[in-house]
This record gives structure tokens, sequence and C-alpha cells, in this order.
């Protein structure tokens, strides 16, 4: 047997053995994919950081939809951009005092953490030539390549103590926007022959501001683009510790391994397109739109190229509406509010309001089209995420598809950090090791001649 025979017949076990009856799922009380039967998640743990509601229980054990909340650590988030909005300022370093502090920053103290983590954000000589070397059409790949480096560079790597893991905390805060900026300046390098440009982060401005100068350039972006990546950041930084990044985090963080592989682990489950790649789907899906629906402003035309995705007769042929529903959220997603208020005025300034007035059309009609021909009636359950609007964003403000997920990744390393400590520093901290049950039925050893 030759090699692609070997492979072919190992390929061709795969049908047999990973087939498994869907009703011994039921049977056995095997909550798949930690869902209950009611599509509500499987309680598997406590937290004090982030909260994400779209629905009330009530007495009888049936679930009400409601309008969507996240909270961090006990605050409404919309009350957060408002607040923060309202005093013309901007607010992603003060959201991570709050998520790794639970409480809101002073004066001197929002100061202090903004110069600290604007100082922390310039990579060593080391860290950026290790970067300039990575090859790779994947800057999430690059990104916890590059994390997993950091802990080279870190004196003090394994120590699981309060101090240091805020140290660790807030030097991957500052790093990833610098790593993510110049993984992409490499590969826009390494496969377009674009001239290579390095750009070194000043020590007086937001992340955000600095994270678009090292991917554009002085004077290449708005005040407005600022402000509403800021906003993105500020949406994305937390979302619970259920959600499958965050509670990877926690799982490989509760065997009390150095926080670079805890957070490494993150990101690979950050990647997949079923989790942090969903914005780059829309952009993809409104672009195809964009060209097969010929009058942007028709209801009828747009109800009709939707049922063909649905129907698995155009796109990508998933049979999906990217950007359309949600596992918590059912009546609406808060952060997709937010950031449409803040787009649609994007939209006027980059001239693009019409391709905004097509995606709201878009956002109305995807709803209806997906409940009549799925005969649904539990309307409320579906709503627009916040991936539907962040696609349009990112792309407004002039940044590549390339960094849609890793942006995601620049967010929620706040997120992840501040599970992490709550993980390790947990009175009753366990080894997070849910059970599998084996239903293979049982086998015996066969003598090699009689095969």
């Amino acid at each position: 047997m030759d090699n692609e025979q070997l492979r072919k017949t190992l390929s061709d076990s795969i049908a047999f053995t990973s087939n498994i009856d869907k009703n011994l799922f039921v049977k056995m009380g095997v909550k798949r994919g930690l869902r209950n039967e009611d599509h509500s998640g499987v309680l598997s743990g406590l937290t004090r950081i982030g909260d994400v509601v779209g629905y009330e229980r009530r007495s009888d054990g049936t679930l009400t939809p409601t309008p969507g909340k996240l909270f961090y650590r006990g605050m409404d988030v919309e009350e957060l951009v408002k607040g923060i909005q309202q005093e013309k300022r901007l607010g992603f370093e003060e959201t991570a005092f709050l998520l790794l502090s639970g409480r809101l920053p002073d004066r001197e103290e929002l100061t202090a953490a903004e110069r600290l983590i604007a100082q922390t954000m310039p990579l060593n000589h080391n860290a950026t030539m290790n970067i300039l070397s990575l090859k790779g059409k994947n800057i999430m790949n690059i990104l916890a390549r590059s994390v997993l480096e950091l802990y080279v560079y870190d004196e003090n790597p394994d120590d699981i103590s309060p101090d240091n893991l805020i140290d660790q905390s807030i030097n991957l805060i500052a790093k990833f926007p610098t790593i993510i900026a110049y993984a992409y300046q490499v590969m826009r390098h390494d496969l377009c022959g674009h001239s290579l440009h390095v750009r070194f982060p000043f020590e007086d401005r937001s992340v955000a501001e600095n994270f678009l100068f090292m991917m554009k350039g002085r004077n290449n972006y708005t005040t407005l683009d600022i402000r509403i990546l800021d906003l993105a950041l500020i949406l994305h930084a937390e979302h619970g510790g259920g959600n499958n990044s965050t509670f990877s985090v926690r799982v490989t963080s509760s065997t009390e391994t150095d926080t670079y592989s805890a957070i490494a682990a993150g990101i690979g489950s950050l990647k997949g397109p079923l989790h942090g790649g969903a914005n780059i789907k829309v952009r993809g899906m409104l672009e195809d739109m964009k060209r097969n629906v010929k009058d942007w402003t028709s209801r009828q035309q747009v109800d009709d190229y939707l049922r063909k995705i649905l129907k698995k007769e155009a796109f990508d042929r998933t049979g999906l509406i990217y950007g359309i529903g949600h596992a918590v959220y059912t009546v609406s997603d808060p952060r997709a509010m937010l950031l449409k208020e803040m787009a649609r005025d994007l939209a006027k300034e980059k001239g693009r309001e019409e391709e905004f007035a097509f995606m709201e059309l878009i956002e109305e009609r995807a709803v209806e089209v997906f409940l009549a021909l799925k005969k649904s009636t539990a309307k409320a359950r579906t709503c627009v995420n916040v991936d539907f609007y962040s696609g349009f964003v990112y792309d407004a403000i002039g940044l590549p598809p390339e960094v849609f997920t890793p942006l995601f990744a620049m967010a929620r390393i706040v997120g992840w950090s501040a599970h992490r400590i709550e993980e390790l520093n947990f009175a009753s901290k366990r080894l997070i090791r849910p059970a599998y049950k084996n239903v293979h039925e049982q086998q015996y050893f066969v003598p090699m001649n009689e095969r």
C-alpha cells in the first residue's frame, strides 16, 4: 500500500469512526455544544466580569425573549458608551480598567492607565525581528505565534501571582495592536510586493489611533475613524465567560499554565469562522448582494436574493444569512445597535450612504424572509448581530479584511485577561474537566494473520 492509498483508507474510516447517533445525546442527557434543549447555555461556571442577557426565564421554566443587554462588571455597556460619548472622550482604555479592576477609574487613574498602555505598545528589537521573519497568509496564526514568543522575553512567565498577572495582561493589551499591524505590513510586503512600513507607536495616543497610524500612516484617517474604531473595541472587549474563546482561556488557565499559552488557546478558538470570522463572511455576503441585486432599494429583489441564499442557491451555498441571529440575543443585540448609530455617520462621511441604506434594508428583510421560509413563529428570537455592521465599519475606515478577526482579538484580550485572573484567583479553583461518555461497542484483539 502506498502513501496515497493509506491516506484514503484512513480518510474513509472517518465516516464510521465519527458517526454517533444523535438520539443518544438526548437519551443520555448530553448537552451537545453545552446548550440546553431550549437553546440556553448549560451553566458551567460563575463570574463577576460580564453578563449577556437576551431572555428571561419564567417560573414555569420557559424563556421570554427580551431586548439584549450586555454588562461589564454590572454596568450596562450602553450606559458606559453613552457616558463616554457625552464627555467626547475615547473609552477603550477606560473599559480595560473597568474589566480588570471592577470599577471605573478616576481622572488620575485613567490618565496613568492610558499612559502605561501607550508606553508599553512598542515591541523590543528581538520581538519586532521575530514578527518580520514570520511567514503566512493568516494574521491570527502569526498573532498566536508572536504571543507564544513573548514568553521568552518575560522574566517571570510562569508566575501566576495577582501582581504578575496584571503586568502580563497590560503588556498583552498594549502589544496586540502593534503585533497585528506589523504582521499585516509583513504579509502585504511578502505577498503583494508593497513597501514595508514598520511605524513606531506614539506614547501619547490612544490604542485606536495608534493602530490606525501603524496600519495606514500619518494623516490617512479621520477623527471619526478613531472614534468608531474605539467604539468597536469597547463593544468587543468582553462577552461573558461562556463564549468559545473565553471559555477556552478559562479551561486552559485552570491547569495553571502560563498566560501566553492560555491566550494562544483563545486566539486559536477565535480564529474559527463559527466564532471570530463571522464579520468577514458578512462582508463577503454583502459584496455578493451588491453585485447581484440590481435595485438596492427594491424590497422584492432583496427578498428574492435572500431566499436564494437560504435555499443554498447563492453566495457560498451554506444556507446562512450571515450577521443575522445570535446564540443569546433574541430581540436585539445592543452592540449592533450602538455600532449602527455611529456607522450611519461614517457612511455619510465616506460617501457610502446608498450602501448603508441597502444594508438597513437587508437587515429589515432578512429576519422576515428567514422566519417566513423557515415557518418560524419565534420572530423575537432572531435579530441582527454586531458582525452585520462591524465588517462595514472596518472596510469604511480603510482596514483590510485580513485584520477583521485580529481586531476582534485586539479587543477581546481584555476580557480574556480578566477571566484568566478570575479563574486563577477563585477561592475554590479546580481543574476544568467535563466528562464524555464512550458509546463505541467493545471489540477484541484479532491476530494479524486472521485480519
